[in-house]
């Protein structure tokens, strides 16, 4: 609309233009025109279309919706469809190996070592059963550089019978246990004093041979739903050829209870040793030494889980009587640990302090230190508090971890010790510097250990460990024959299914003894002895013939260094074992 208003103005314009320039230029005879009005001209300005400013809506779309209410009418629909019937993928499985109940192995390896066991199990009928397992290991000696006889003889014999029921299960178990050892180790300075002549009589008059036997009774009953949980009771016998004698005997029931939602565990402890020894090491009076300690306890302990942790809450309270010197003590001892995770099963956050009451005994100390002199003095270590922290988990699945930190504080910590000597002829056959004595001190120890687990895949595992430990004594200069470094490592892996294979590495640290000549005066201010670290390095392998048969080599002390594993004590250099094992049934 404005387009056409505008072009009819310029028109009107241009025409008055033309008609006034036309005059101008005509102005001689203009002449005579009629024209014809008919209506004036009136401009007009057209309506134009604008958006309102409000909206109008259309009510028909924004009506309230009506709330319509209905029901199903539901009948069943007859359908002769069948679906069919899925099929299992086959899966191909292994064949499930045979085990068999029984086995035995010989074997025959140089130092003329014999080694031999025979394992035997057998189902009397649904729930009864007995076994019986029967070992032995023993060498004829001839370790370099000794002396006196180094042969041993170490057997043992083992019975059980026992019962399993769907709330209960219980067996009892009879043993019988032979040793035969030497007291070989002699001083490297023996018969210093004396011609050689003279030493060579003495060597020769020493007869080292010591023999240790065990009688074993004892049993077990455990109980699946029930306040009373378990017990287990043991009685050994032990003596040796020189008239010493010890009897043990405990008694361990627990008790469970559960209060509220949570459980409250109750271990109860009874353990006597008594014994006596012939006479003491210096023969200073004819009077046997005699020992005797019942140790009676009781530890209750109950257990706190959340989502993330694990408390243990307890204490032990231990009453000691001394039988022989009417010393009585009490004990009371922190069994309490924590555990967080950390990161799942990856990492778990550990803490805990706990203490005990330890029982020594004369078999104890034997089995430690087959070395020992039968004048032993017997007392229990009182271990006041073990605190501790550490982490552990897994890194991958396959792979677990294990760091620990612990300090220890213990009295009446028992070392070993090696004997002062004299060159005499009177002396016992063990007096001669070559047999070991028990010492105890109160000790602190400040303990750092770790190990790690893989299972690299169903054919190879492999596993390595170690400690770090340092001692602070408050009588003894050192923390006798107790290393300050101890390292461990195995692999074991199979080769093919037939073959397989595995070794072991040992470590030990520097250890310190001390051992005095009564009879040089300059040893009366004796200085500590070292004893060198040293590695042992064994490995094994076997030949599976079939599911019964398997043929096997070992080889230990691969390094071949006769070491000392106590003062005065080389071992065996390489040794090497062939033998075979034979699973069988009856």
């Amino acid at each position: 609309m404005k387009f056409n208003f505008q072009n009819k103005i310029i028109i009107a314009f241009l025409l008055l233009v033309f008609q006034v320039s036309f005059a101008q230029k005509k102005e001689e005879n203009i002449g005579s025109e009629v024209v014809n009005v008919v209506k004036p001209y009136t401009a007009a300005i057209s309506d134009a279309f604008k958006v309102p400013e409000s909206p109008v809506l259309d009510d028909d779309g924004n009506a309230k919706k009506e709330t319509i209410k209905y029901s199903i009418f539901s009948f069943p629909v007859a359908s002769t469809f069948a679906p069919s019937k899925g099929k299992a993928e086959v899966v191909d499985k292994a064949k499930q190996e045979h085990l068999y109940n029984n086995y035995a192995t010989l074997g025959f390896g140089n130092y003329r070592a014999l080694n031999a066991e025979l394992f035997v199990n057998q189902e009397l009928n649904d729930t009864d059963y007995v076994g019986g397992m029967f070992r032995h290991l023993s060498s004829q000696g001839g370790i370099s550089s000794v002396e006196l006889d180094d042969r041993f003889y170490d057997s043992s014999i083992d019975l059980t019978y026992g019962s399993n029921y769907d709330d209960m299960s219980w067996n009892v178990d009879l043993g019988y246990k032979n040793q035969i050892y030497n007291w070989y180790g002699l001083p490297m300075n023996f018969g210093s004093t004396l011609t050689p002549s003279e030493r060579s009589n003495l060597v020769f008059g020493i007869n080292p041979q010591h023999t240790f036997n065990t009688l074993s009774f004892g049993g077990k009953i455990d109980f699946n739903e029930s306040f009373f949980n378990e017990a287990s009771m043991k009685f050994n016998r032990f003596t040796d050829a020189l008239g010493s004698a010890e009897n043990r005997f405990y008694i361990k029931p627990s008790l469970k209870f559960d209060v509220m939602d949570e459980s409250i565990k109750t271990d109860i402890t009874v353990d006597y040793v008594g014994g006596s020894f012939e006479n003491n090491y210096l023969k200073t009076n004819a009077q046997p030494i005699k020992y005797g300690y019942t140790n009676l306890g009781i530890s209750p302990s109950f257990v706190m889980q959340k989502e993330d942790w694990t408390l243990n809450i307890g204490a032990s309270i231990f009453y000691s009587l001394d039988n022989e010197n009417s010393n009585n003590q009490l004990y009371v001892y922190p069994q309490f640990n924590a555990s967080y995770k950390v990161v799942g099963d990856l990492m778990i956050f550990y803490a805990g302090a706990e203490g005990k009451l330890e029982q020594n005994s004369y078999m104890d100390f034997a089995n430690e230190n087959l070395y020992v002199s039968p004048t032993l003095n017997i007392a229990p270590t009182d271990t006041q508090y073990d605190v501790f922290a550490g982490l552990k988990g897994k890194i991958v699945n396959n792979v677990s971890y294990n760091i620990r930190g612990s300090y220890v504080n213990e009295r009446n910590k028992a070392l070993f010790r090696s004997n002062d000597y004299n060159e005499s002829t009177s002396n016992e056959d063990y007096a001669y510097g070559n047999s070991f004595q028990v010492v105890y001190d109160d000790m602190t120890t400040l303990k750092f250990s770790g190990d790690l687990k893989a299972n690299f895949s169903d054919n190879v595992t492999f596993g390595i460990s170690g400690s770090f430990s340092s001692f602070s004594n408050d009588v003894e200069r050192e923390a006798w024959n107790l290393p300050t470094i101890k390292l461990n490592s195995n692999i074991d892996f199979n080769i093919t299914p037939k073959w397989f294979a595995g070794a072991a590495v040992f470590y030990v640290g520097e250890r310190k003894d001390l051992q005095l000549n009564t009879n040089l005066i300059y040893a009366l201010v004796p200085r500590p002895v070292m004893l060198d670290s040293y590695f042992d390095v064994n490995a094994h392998l076997g030949y599976k013939y079939n599911s019964q048969l398997t043929g096997f080599v070992r080889a230990n002390n691969i390094t071949n260094k006769g070491y000392q594993q106590w003062l005065n004590y080389p071992v065996q250099s390489f040794q090497i074992v062939v033998g075979a094992n034979y699973k069988f049934d009856f």
